[in-house]
């Protein structure tokens, strides 16, 4: 007896935090559900025979509606109810994920001599992520950088980036971001709001985020795909070194462009693969 139903995203997600409301056909609420951590909702409230509308909420959703027939079981079988996100992308399923390092990048642009770019990475880092269930927009993310992983493709550049003149890393071992809040900007972008530490200051800075889209890997696991931008003034990380040439020119750019592409599993930790 009672109502059953499964809610679901369009890629297939429970969704845990949905309500369920059914309403005979003169509008009166006769039933109040909501779905458990797997998206199902089950009430044994028996139901008199007749129509019904089955009205299904959730936060960061379209509504969805749907009509039943209730037997003389009294029992209201919904089925698989589908939401659709507000404004049409879906979104990871919440809870934690975990950066994977070797399918991803931490890659910084700065002008050289006024007229190219010297591109570089960071090879060694980490972050952890938390989807939040009920407003995405309370989702964290935290992530550190070893600094001396550094690569640039040429040793020497790279010993001077790891010097006293950059980013000392003798002294700062770690860059790290540590998110503050995010703002919808669009349907699947947001910006991240968060704090930088970089050789030993710290300041408020925003990534321009992008979602990508999820989807199962070849181990089992599911993979969700970010990429994010920023730029950043080395002077505001207390990095004044700068070499100027008999021209005038600067050696190296004031400005550095950081671009981030990110693949997170879903879960506290990597697989073992």
């Amino acid at each position: 007896m009672g109502l059953t139903a499964r809610i679901r995203t369009r890629d297939g997600w429970a969704v845990s935090h949905a309500v369920v409301t059914v309403a005979d056909m003169t509008g009166a609420q006769v039933l109040r559900a909501e779905a458990d951590a797997e998206g199902a909702v089950r009430d044994a409230t028996p139901l008199r025979p007749g129509a019904y509308t089955v009205i299904v909420t959730a936060v960061g959703y379209a509504p969805a509606a749907s009509s039943v027939i209730v037997t003389a079981s009294g029992r209201a079988e919904a089925g698989t109810v589908t939401l659709a996100r507000q404004g049409g992308t879906e979104l990871p399923p919440p809870g934690p994920w975990t950066v994977d390092p070797v399918h991803s990048s931490v890659a910084a642009v700065a002008q050289h001599l006024g007229i190219s770019s010297v591109h570089g990475r960071f090879t060694q880092f980490s972050g952890a992520i938390e989807i939040a269930p009920d407003d995405v927009t309370k989702s964290r993310v935290e992530a550190v950088i070893r600094a001396a992983s550094i690569d640039t493709g040429n040793g020497m550049r790279d010993g001077h980036l790891r010097s006293p003149d950059f980013l000392d890393v003798e002294r700062f071992p770690e860059i790290t971001f540590r998110s503050t809040g995010l703002t919808a900007t669009g349907s699947d972008r947001w910006t991240v709001h968060g704090e930088l530490g970089m050789h030993g200051v710290v300041r408020p800075v925003d990534l321009d985020l992008a979602y990508l889209g999820t989807g199962p890997d070849p181990w089992g696991g599911t993979r969700a795909a970010f990429r994010a931008t920023t730029e950043l003034r080395r002077e505001d990380f207390a990095m004044n070194y700068n070499q100027v040439l008999q021209a005038g020119i600067a050696a190296i750019g004031t400005t550095l462009r950081v671009e981030l592409d990110i693949q997170a599993v879903q879960g506290e930790s990597l697989p073992a693969v």
